[in-house]
């Protein structure tokens, strides 16, 4: 028990003497022992790594997951120790609504088929969306995270120890400084001109006093010295260990761009093969009498390779060999702009009059236009026929 108390009378006196020093200093009625400059520029280094590392880290959970609500769920759940449920993504769900919509509307109509072909793509880019969550949770949100919990952690705590060694050791030299100058004016005393013994008798033993409390303070000064060269060695090698993180985050930054790449490149490849598929079915109706209900370009048109003929086994047009029939030739006026993917297409401007008409042979989607002396294929869906 007197142990304890010894221990915490002690520890209460080195904390207000800390407190002291350091208000001490902040005040600049107190000298402050200064760490080297490449010391400083260590600090500075992993202060910025710490800092630079929490935004990217918040950042990036911000683009794996929008929904601020599911990350704060994710991360009960990883507080908690604990498997977060399985969430489909939006793609996924997406995909989901427009099946069902397909077998509500019938998937053999043309807008059930294409629901389903669509909806089929939105899986597949949700899954791969997934992927790409998975894998850069583990290979670059992870490293991380262990990095801010585990290394910065461990820094922060000898970074704090090593200040309070540096309080200790100039609240070492302030009592060297006073116990000097009080142990100077003791041995200054008595005045010579002093008739009575007892002054000389109390001025011998205050000089003996003050000596020893010199000593006392050099002693102290000695292991608060070492403490903090000690502590400063473990803090600079840990310092100088930021270098290994940066490497690690490099290495996982160039897999984080690796999984981004793979995704964006299978959902590249999911929307051209849903595109060829479009191409196959009607998206408008081509009666005369109809008329189209929107004013967009339908979806067969993405500013992709448009392919030249949708039909494998029809002869690529020449438009120069092609010669109009001697009837069955109409108007039709352009709904929507169409930019020629090769020769054989005519590029189209919206509101103009063509001329156009079918061979045998061709693909329903696909007419013959003709503007003035030029002709090409030009696709059924950008046409209102008339009359």
């Amino acid at each position: 028990m007197d142990f304890s108390v010894k221990k915490l009378a002690s520890d209460a006196g080195v904390f207000f003497s800390r407190a002291v020093q350091f208000t001490q200093e902040n005040l600049g009625q107190a000298e402050k022992t200064e760490l080297d400059a490449h010391f400083e520029n260590l600090l500075t280094r992993a202060d910025n790594t710490k800092n630079w590392t929490e935004k990217i880290l918040h950042q990036t959970e911000v683009l794996l997951q929008p929904s601020p609500s599911a990350r704060v769920e994710e991360f009960l759940y990883e507080k908690l120790d604990r498997k977060a449920p399985s969430r489909v993504t939006t793609a996924e769900l997406l995909g989901q609504y427009m099946t069902e919509a397909a077998n509500d509307f019938g998937p053999s109509t043309p807008y059930g088929q294409t629901l389903i072909k669509v909806g089929e793509t939105q899986k597949h880019l949700g899954a791969a969306e997934r992927d790409f969550i998975h894998s850069s949770s583990i290979n670059f949100l992870t490293p991380l995270r262990n990095f801010l919990e585990g290394d910065w952690k461990t820094i922060a705590k000898e970074r704090r120890i090593l200040q309070n060694r540096r309080l200790d050791l100039d609240a070492c030299k302030a009592r060297l400084k006073k116990s000097k100058a009080a142990e100077a004016k003791a041995a200054a005393l008595p005045d010579f001109q002093e008739t009575r013994p007892r002054n000389y008798i109390l001025s011998a033993s205050a000089s003996a006093l003050w000596s020893d409390e010199v000593d006392k303070a050099e002693h102290e000064l000695r292991v608060a010295q070492t403490e903090f060269d000690r502590q400063a060695e473990v803090t600079r090698l840990l310092l100088e260990g930021i270098s290994s993180t940066h490497v690690n985050h490099l290495r996982c930054l160039h897999e984080f761009a690796e999984a981004q790449a793979t995704y964006f490149a299978q959902s590249y490849q999911y929307m051209l093969d849903l595109q060829k598929q479009l191409g196959r079915f009607p998206v408008g109706n081509t009666d005369p009498a109809s008329q189209p209900l929107s004013s967009s370009p339908p979806p067969a048109t993405l500013p992709v390779l448009q392919v030249a003929s949708s039909n494998p086994g029809e002869v690529p047009l020449n438009p120069v060999e092609v010669t109009p029939p001697v009837s069955g030739t109409r108007k039709a006026r352009v709904l929507y702009d169409y930019e020629a993917a090769d020769i054989t297409e005519l590029a189209l401007f919206a509101d103009e009059l063509i001329t156009v008409y079918s061979l045998p042979g061709m693909d329903p989607d696909w007419l013959v236009g003709e503007r003035g002396n030029k002709k090409g294929k030009v696709p059924v869906t950008y046409l209102e026929l008339l009359s």
